[in-house]
């Protein structure tokens, strides 16, 4: 495996090949190491060999397209970041390519500014994650979850016992902490599609949330809904 210390990995799947290598020149300038593929086949292959920080995926390549690399990766990784770079801007596409997994999804042609604010912004939630998972155990204010015996201790000692989807949905809130999180990344993360639970489902976990942990469950400060896109968890003592 080849790996190049302190540099942030991206693999960038795209078959346009004037534009991968303009991608690819600018996001090496803000100090990332890219692996590049022209095709669906390759991008697969290179994301088995190696450990990547985020993946951007063009649509429409050869041999295999990008929603099918996506579904694939997210077989075996559902933590790596992946954005799709394409052409195809409906809402319908956006909502398939959340579907299958997808962090963010950027329509062509796009800002090259914007292109890179939303790489940094992503490889940071991925780091993010790999934080998390040094520890089994998260504290907000006076109490302590850990997240292996799915226990909430109180500052008292007591325990609250947690349910393996309010665990589940915790986790992924404040892995993604100070950021907000879509109702598809939800769905993909903590019900895996099998239910599609209603928005008010999802809201009675956060007014769950802040009964357990807010002072003031009226005036949240940590678990936040944000209308028309989802969740924030905020955290700034971490």
């Amino acid at each position: 495996m080849n790996n190049t210390p302190n540099k942030k990995r991206i693999l960038l799947a795209e078959d346009e090949e004037h534009l991968l290598e303009a991608i690819k020149l600018n996001l090496e300038l803000e100090g990332y190491k890219v692996s590049p593929a022209k095709n669906g086949k390759k991008a697969l292959q290179l994301f088995k060999e190696e450990r990547f920080n985020l993946v951007i995926l063009d649509v429409m390549m050869p041999e295999i397209d990008g929603f099918v690399v996506a579904e694939t990766i997210r077989l075996e990784n559902t933590e790596v970041p992946i954005m799709f770079l394409t052409a195809k801007n409906t809402n319908e596409d956006k909502i398939s390519g959340l579907k299958k997994g997808a962090d963010d999804y950027l329509t062509k042609p796009f800002n090259l500014e914007e292109l890179i604010l939303r790489v940094n912004n992503l490889v940071k939630r991925s780091l993010k994650g790999e934080d998390l998972k040094e520890f089994n155990s998260y504290k907000i204010g006076d109490k302590t979850i850990h997240f292996n015996s799915f226990e909430l201790v109180n500052e008292d000692g007591s325990i609250t016992a947690l349910t393996k989807k309010e665990t589940m949905l915790l986790k992924l809130l404040i892995e993604r902490r100070n950021d907000a999180v879509s109702r598809e990344q939800i769905l993909e993360t903590v019900w895996n599609y099998d239910v599609y639970p209603s928005t008010r489902t999802i809201d009675n976990f956060i007014l769950t949330f802040r009964k357990y942990f807010e002072p003031d469950p009226k005036n949240p400060v940590y678990f936040h809904s944000i209308r028309g896109v989802g969740y924030k968890f905020t955290d700034n003592q971490h």
